[in-house]
């Protein structure tokens, strides 16, 4: 029988990896989401608590994908301690996918905004020169710096951390690196996801210099499915439209890097 998308499939976690104190990867085997295109995504439930939008990450294991969670609010943290054994439920892929080019690349991420990010690192041809920048707090919540020199061993390819607090790599915020890097080095593409503060900044970098660069947005979904409206932005719907957009049609949305809606659907200055 075909697989219904829409409708819940039940995986169970077979491997929990801490990453930092805060984010774990839940390892779990499925015949849809290891072929998922960078940048979709997935409506996870857990059961008993609620359902939330998640990025795909991938795995080194053939039949096998991943959620990268960092524990925050009630859904996140439900995930985050479903223990190996546990079983949650998944539907989708949902929303589209990146643009990937070929040349100089330039990906951003901060916190599990790296997951798209990895996954996307899993499609550059060897002849890309990549350049990766991940922000983070502090030391301590440092992850995938490995991972991504790991996928990028047969490319030209740098790995830049930036942690707020200095206490590991460059020190401040990854939009610090992203400006300077833009105005030294002539990029064929940029790519971002992460904190919408972060993502606003980096398109308008990108786009100042005339540089393609696309954002993967993450917004309050209920339904993953255009039907809800809880994900607008401005006259755009996350996970219809996006979740990837151009920084050309960001630039003309007035909400993008400047309000949210909260779970009530109300709109709020960030």
């Amino acid at each position: 029988m075909q697989r219904n998308l829409n409708h819940p499939t039940i995986v169970t976690i077979e491997k929990v990896i801490d990453e930092t104190p805060t984010v774990r990867t839940l390892v779990f085997s499925d015949d849809v989401m290891p072929t998922v295109l960078p940048g979709q995504f997935a409506m996870v439930w857990i059961p008993g608590v609620n359902e939330l939008p998640m990025s795909v990450m991938i795995s080194k294991e053939s039949g096998k994908a991943a959620f990268t969670v960092r524990k925050h609010g009630p859904s996140s943290t439900g995930l985050f301690n479903v223990p190996v054994g546990g079983q949650i439920g998944i539907r989708g892929p949902y929303g589209n996918s990146f643009d990937v080019k070929e040349g100089k690349l330039l990906l951003v991420g901060g916190g599990t905004g790296l997951v798209p990010m990895m996954r996307l690192l899993s499609f550059v041809k060897p002849t890309d020169d990549v350049t990766v920048l991940m922000g983070a707090k502090s030391k301590d919540e440092v992850f995938f710096e490995d991972l991504s020199n790991e996928l990028l061993k047969n490319n030209p390819h740098q790995v830049i951390v930036s942690t707020d607090d200095g206490s590991y790599g460059e020190k401040g915020f990854v939009t610090d690196l992203v400006e300077k890097l833009v105005s030294e080095t002539h990029f064929d593409a940029v790519y971002v996801c992460g904190p919408e503060i972060m993502m606003y900044k980096t398109v308008q970098a990108a786009h100042a210099k005339q540089i393609f660069v696309q954002a993967s947005l993450e917004r309050m979904m209920k339904c993953g499915v255009g039907i809800c409206g809880s994900c607008c932005v401005g006259e755009d719907l996350a996970c219809r439209d996006g979740t990837v957009f151009d920084g050309g049609h960001l630039s003309k949305n007035k909400e993008f890097g400047h309000f949210h809606r909260n779970k009530a659907g109300i709109l709020e200055n960030y």
